[in-house]
């Protein structure tokens, strides 16, 4: 009987010691999703709708709030997310230029700073001219580049981002001196659309989905994407780089979510959890395959090591066009 009351005993502190371990952590005040744009463009619905996702599922028992800081071309909502450390309460949306603005020495913090909870999409650059432009396919235009890097202008949202890497990889991999491209940075993709309708510049290097109206509808040529594979879809037709013997390193401009800095591995496990419970609703999927993105189940060490990729890519690009401070 005795040896039985031990068993007992034991078994008790066992169970006791296991559920001190789990540290079950649920949020206990209004969460706020911050993002670095402001109201109304494709973050604020990707962050709306994350919102919804995580209400709707239930996974979080208080209310959300999206929180929009933009400016300094996301440097502004990684700085308001630093103000929270240890923060469960508080994710930051955040874009591939949490990378490049690092690198840079634009912002300091790195996406190290800070841990990563889920992968929400992948998107990729691709190349684009008029519907009206001499170059007809890729080749085209980069036998224009060879004859003359600074005839033909570009267009980017940021110096020094993700699709300028990409401009800078494709040239590199051509043989061409990518710092002597002519690079024309425009606020939003859609003025970049209107400069080169207007004969401005002549190619443009953007979100391939979100270029895909404009193509759809004939205004615009898309003559490569920078994906590993071919897209569906519309765009099924559009080469990869890849494919068209330039083999270099893909850089995607992706959107993860990230949480403040120093919060426990319970909060974390709470967050991957949850996002990754969201992330997997029909009305995400649905709204993925409408903008023809795709999202890769990556968190925990997976997700890290797929961002430390991006970033060591991303670094060798920059410090080659003179542009890495870091």
């Amino acid at each position: 009987m005795m040896h039985l009351r031990l068993f007992f005993v034991l078994l008790a502190s066992i169970a006791a010691t296991a559920a001190w371990g789990q540290s079950p952590w649920r949020p206990d005040k209004p969460v706020e999703i911050v993002l670095p744009t402001a109201p109304g463009g494709g973050n604020d619905t990707v962050a709306r709708l994350m919102q919804k996702m995580l209400q709707d599922s239930k996974a979080v028992p208080t209310p959300i709030n999206v929180m929009n800081k933009s400016g300094g071309n996301q440097t502004v909502s990684v700085a308001y997310l630093a103000q929270h450390r240890a923060d469960a309460h508080y994710l930051l949306l955040a874009t591939s230029t949490i990378i490049t603005n690092h690198l840079q020495g634009l912002s300091p913090h790195s996406y190290k700073d800070f841990p990563a909870l889920a992968l929400a999409f992948v998107d990729y650059s691709a190349f684009m001219v008029p519907a009206n432009s001499p170059f007809k396919t890729f080749g085209d235009l980069l036998n224009g580049l060879k004859t003359n890097p600074e005839a033909i202008a570009f267009s980017v949202v940021s110096r020094g981002g993700t699709s300028h890497a990409v401009i800078a990889i494709a040239a590199r991999a051509a043989g061409i001196d990518a710092k002597r491209l002519k690079i024309v940075v425009y606020k939003t993709s859609a003025e970049a659309t209107t400069a080169m309708m207007g004969g401005h510049i002549q190619a443009a290097v953007s979100s391939a989905a979100g270029s895909t109206p404009p193509v759809v509808a004939g205004q615009l040529r898309m003559l490569a994407i920078a994906s590993p594979q071919r897209r569906p879809g519309a765009l099924a037709e559009v080469p990869t780089l890849i494919e068209l013997g330039l083999k270099a390193p893909t850089l995607a401009t992706w959107r993860a979510i990230f949480g403040a800095r120093d919060i426990t591995p319970a909060q974390i496990a709470f967050w991957e959890e949850a996002l990754a419970r969201g992330f997997q609703g029909e009305e995400w999927k649905a709204w993925m395959t409408k903008n023809d993105v795709s999202a890769p189940p990556l968190r925990g060490a997976e997700l890290n090591k797929y961002l430390e990729s991006q970033y060591n890519n991303t670094r060798g690009v920059l410090v080659e066009l003179g542009l890495a401070k870091q």
